[in-house]
């Protein structure tokens, strides 16, 4: 698997980074050791987490595979704190506390000393940003955290951030995929400027881009279960449904897999340094990673960038 620069910054990650949203909640722990292994083994080297995903869980999980299944030198680790969901409460708190609580919580999870790329999951209008970057510096400073970046932040936030911190933020991991191409407007140039990569979630439009609602919501996926089916639901409509059926006609051109030729899309726009993948199953992994990601067609970019363009 092709190994990729984020922004102007010297870290390498691939360039499709296993996700773990759903460890703990929807995938169980040897599915979870599973999916590592078969990560590992198509190449793959960046895993990407958060304190607050299955409160804690993914994290806990995924550090009982260090030094078994992958040793700690061979893994781009990417974690996130600021979020925490509590009695299924979601609760926003950057501030310095907050942070390096979740840093010290995030480390000994994972049983390391330090991650490889430490994000803010999100703004938080509570908070003095400048708060907020001191502790993205101090952990850079003081060797926890190799890289410090942002998640979710829109361009204006990005730009402003990048300014005042005194570590590089060499990284904003944002929701990209054919069906939400809004970060285009100001996320892209901004982070272009400031010399950031992009980290890109959802890639795969929530599951919808792989084709398998086109017809109807199957029984066994986030869109038909009570806790995951406002998360799918945005994308169920009209307008994701044409630029679907587009994806799956240039798809069957080409004779590839539609969430082949998503991902391809993807990874060729500008400043995208990876693309985070979140399966919940073995056999959904596998699938991703028997995609060739080969540059698509000069002519079929062209039509999936006219199908899918977003309006100001």
């Amino acid at each position: 698997m092709q190994q990729r620069f984020v922004g102007t910054s010297g870290l390498r990650v691939s360039a499709l980074a296993l996700g773990t949203m759903g460890w703990g909640v929807e995938t169980d722990a040897d599915t979870a050791r599973a999916q590592l292994g078969a990560f590992l083994d198509a190449g793959g080297t960046t895993v990407d987490t958060a304190v607050s995903y299955g409160e804690g869980r993914s994290e806990a999980i995924l550090g009982s595979m260090i030094g078994d299944v992958v040793a700690r030198s061979e893994v781009v680790l990417v974690s996130k704190a600021g979020i925490s969901h509590r009695r299924g409460r979601r609760m926003v708190d950057t501030s310095r506390r907050a942070m390096l609580a979740g840093l010290d919580a995030t480390l000994a999870r994972l049983r390391t000393d330090h991650l490889d790329l430490w994000l803010t999951h999100v703004w938080d209008d509570n908070v003095p940003l400048d708060e907020t970057l001191s502790a993205l510096e101090l952990a850079v400073t003081t060797g926890r955290v190799r890289y410090a970046g942002v998640s979710n932040y829109n361009g204006w936030q990005l730009a402003r951030a990048a300014t005042l911190c005194d570590a590089a933020l060499v990284a904003n991991q944002v929701e990209y995929s054919l069906l939400q191409r809004g970060v285009e407007h100001e996320v892209v140039p901004a982070a272009e400027h400031m010399g950031s990569g992009l980290l890109a979630w959802a890639p795969l439009g929530r599951g919808v881009l792989t084709g398998k609602y086109r017809r109807s919501v199957p029984t066994d996926s986030r869109g038909a279960s009570k806790t995951m089916a406002g998360y799918v639901e945005p994308y169920l409509g009209a307008s994701a449904a044409s630029i679907t059926e587009a994806l799956a006609t240039a798809a069957k051109g080409l004779d590839r897999q539609p969430l082949d030729v998503a991902l391809s899309w993807l990874l060729a726009q500008n400043n995208v340094a990876g693309a985070i993948v979140g399966p919940r199953t073995i056999e959904q992994l596998e699938q991703i990673l028997a995609s060739s990601l080969e540059p698509l067609p000069e002519q079929i970019a062209e039509v999936l960038e006219e199908v899918s363009a977003t309006r100001r």
